[in-house]
Parts: structure tokens; sequence; C-alpha cells
């Protein structure tokens, strides 16, 4: 469902949008809304990926190998 907002923008801004609309042969509805859903997905994308490195950090890797020994580490 579809749902109508109202911007305020300065007039110059406007104007320029509309010149940019025009050599899209689209509309500034359009590009408005191609824009916040460009920038909502790219916030959606950061956030999961956040939300998985998160989990893999809390997880811990397998890096393989063995632990060393407190003595092997002290030898001089």
């Amino acid at each position: 469902m579809k749902q109508n907002i109202t911007l305020s923008l300065e007039k110059d801004i406007i104007q320029g949008a509309k010149v940019l609309a025009a050599r899209k042969s689209t509309s500034i509805s359009a590009l408005i809304a191609e824009e916040l859903i460009r920038i909502v997905q790219q916030d959606k994308r950061y956030t999961q990926a956040r939300l998985d490195a998160l989990a893999d950090l809390e997880q811990g890797f397998e890096l393989g190998g063995k632990p060393a020994s407190r003595e092997s580490l002290y030898e001089r």
C-alpha cells in the first residue's frame, strides 16, 4: 500500500530536481522514491551484515593448529 508524504525543500533544489527528472524521463516523486528505497535497502543490508558479523564473533573461529603450551611461550 502506497502512502503520500509532503516534503519542504528550497526552490533551487526543486528546480534542479525538475531538470534531473526531465533528463531521466521520470518524475521528482519517482526520483525521491527510488533514492529512499536504495537508502532503506542499504541500511537493511548493513544491519544484517552487522548482526551476522557479531554472531560470527560470538561463535568464534576455528583456525586450526593446537594451543601453545605456557612453557613454550615463555622459553628464552
